[in-house]
């Protein structure tokens, strides 16, 4: 099941020198660290141990202006959630606009613009706190591009084409990106003072990450924290993608969600009476997987592992678990999103006019 989801999260401790979170001597009391959703790191202990300090810490938390969440964002929403709640970290989330743009994502500007407000309003839904979460819109707040150009400097082509596998045939934007997103990234420590920066991502995304860190030591500038979280497969055990129609979106109905959950994938027998004898596949089972890592405590999801194993759980009625839990979730969300206005999303959004930001 998505073993090779599993690798590109050991690779970056084998070949690209990221620690395992498993060697933190202190964590979070957050259930993304406690169930070892956050595989590896670099350099949380020192952004942790400033953040217990009460030194100013921040995260930088991107989102793509060409897709909509679904529930693989979970895993990095809750985690930023628990530091703004518990810690009051502010929360900066650089839309790109830009990038859906230059890399054909999206037809025109205006629909990534369209989009990155449609998922701004989606973030606040989520429960972020509109007094300490900033969005940066590129097309909106257009001084972004005085960093980027300052950081420019500092990183060659060949680093690019290294890391990203770029060739003279892609149009200039996508090249330049990278330092666009690397000011994204340093943005609170340039324009705030804030030297602490932890940025969650998924190890797909670590080669974006070590260009900003690259350019942060040559420019002076503390190297952002990061934290990689396990990747969750899709309900059919593979990489989650819109061509495979195996993900949960924020906007699915009711009827979508249970079509979907019953055609995940299962780690039940072929028969009942099989299951009943043999047990079923828990570690298999795409239903427990999305339970235990977003819905059960530790001793329901044990109590819940064990009856299925033992075959008295059938899959069938672990997926009505999932289906339940998780359509009241997804309710919840639709109804909050509602109640988010364009005039809560906009007093969000970073302007050149903000003078805190100038």
């Amino acid at each position: 099941m998505g073993s090779n989801l599993f690798d590109d999260n050991e690779r970056l401790v084998r070949e690209f020198g990221a620690s395992r979170a498993s060697s933190l001597k202190i964590i979070p009391d957050c259930y993304t660290f406690q169930k070892k959703l956050v595989y590896s790191h670099r350099d949380f202990d020192k952004f942790y141990s400033a953040l217990k300090k009460g030194e100013k810490c921040a995260i930088v938390s991107g989102a793509n202006a060409s897709g909509t969440l679904h529930l693989g964002h979970k895993v990095v929403f809750d985690t930023n959630l628990f530091f703004q709640k518990k810690y009051g970290v502010p929360v900066f989330v650089p839309i790109s606009d830009d990038e859906s743009y230059v890399a054909g994502k999206v037809e025109s500007q205006e629909q990534a613009l369209n989009f990155s407000k449609e998922l701004a309003k989606q973030f606040l839904a989520y429960g972020f706190d509109p007094k300490n979460t900033y969005f940066i819109i590129d097309q909106v707040y257009t001084n972004i591009y005085n960093l980027a150009i300052k950081l420019s400097k500092r990183v060659n082509y060949s680093e690019i084409k290294s890391a990203y596998g770029y060739s003279p045939d892609n149009n200039i934007g996508l090249h330049f990106y990278p330092v666009v997103q690397s000011a994204h990234i340093l943005f609170p420590q340039e324009k705030l003072g804030i030297k602490n920066v932890l940025v969650p991502i998924g190890p797909d995304e670590d080669a974006h990450i070590r260009i900003c860190r690259d350019i942060a030591g040559r420019m002076n500038y503390n190297k952002p924290a990061i934290i990689h979280f396990k990747f969750l497969p899709g309900l059919d055990g593979e990489k989650m993608s819109k061509s495979r129609n195996n993900a949960i979106f924020f906007h699915d109905d009711e009827k979508t969600i249970k079509k979907k959950i019953n055609n995940a994938l299962s780690g039940g027998q072929k028969t009942v009476e099989e299951h009943r004898k043999l047990g079923g596949n828990p570690e298999k089972d795409m239903s427990f997987q999305y339970l235990k890592a977003f819905f059960l405590k530790e001793e329901e999801s044990k109590k819940i592992e064990k009856s299925y194993r033992e075959g008295k759980i059938l899959s069938g009625e672990m997926k009505k678990i999932f289906q339940d839990k998780l359509t009241e979730f997804i309710k919840d969300f639709q109804a909050k999103e509602k109640k988010i206005s364009e005039k809560d999303v906009s007093k969000c959004i970073l302007t050149n006019e903000d003078k805190k930001f100038r």
